[in-house]
């Protein structure tokens, strides 16, 4: 089979097909790009052990009925969790992993809706507890 042939027969392939061969593939999940055809850079993204804490402080807040709904955007230069409140708000708060950042202040950061900077650091699951106060009993 020519490279033409082959060409034409990925095109036809069914989902199954198409999700055997990204099983398969040799890019890890942390790793993604923008498209395939492009020759363009990869895109910063949270690894499994990242997104993880974000969603089990996700998971609890959606219990508490604080927050509602959430975006994940993955550029070039950055990774952003975005938390609503509503569907159709500006985001409560943004975690942001910029690796440019990384030696400075931390790659980590969570930004309020107003743009202030909570906190920054190095290690996601400090920055993240800035979000993640929880009443203390206090003894009298």
């Amino acid at each position: 089979m020519s490279e033409t042939e082959t060409l034409e027969a990925s095109h036809h392939r069914g989902p199954a097909e198409f999700a055997e061969s990204r099983r398969r593939s040799p890019v890890p999940l942390h790793v993604a790009t923008q498209s395939s055809i492009n020759t363009s850079a990869p895109v910063v993204s949270f690894d499994r052990r990242e997104l993880r804490e974000i969603l089990n402080l996700y998971g609890r807040k959606v219990a508490e009925g604080e927050w509602r709904d959430y975006a994940i955007d993955f550029t070039p230069a950055k990774a952003v969790f975005s938390i609503f409140r509503r569907t159709s708000e500006v985001p409560l708060y943004r975690i942001e992993k910029d690796p440019k950042l990384a030696r400075k202040q931390g790659a980590f950061s969570v930004i309020a809706a107003t743009g202030l900077i909570l906190k920054r650091g190095s290690e996601l699951k400090r920055v993240i507890d800035v979000l993640d106060k929880r009443l203390k009993l206090v003894s009298g």
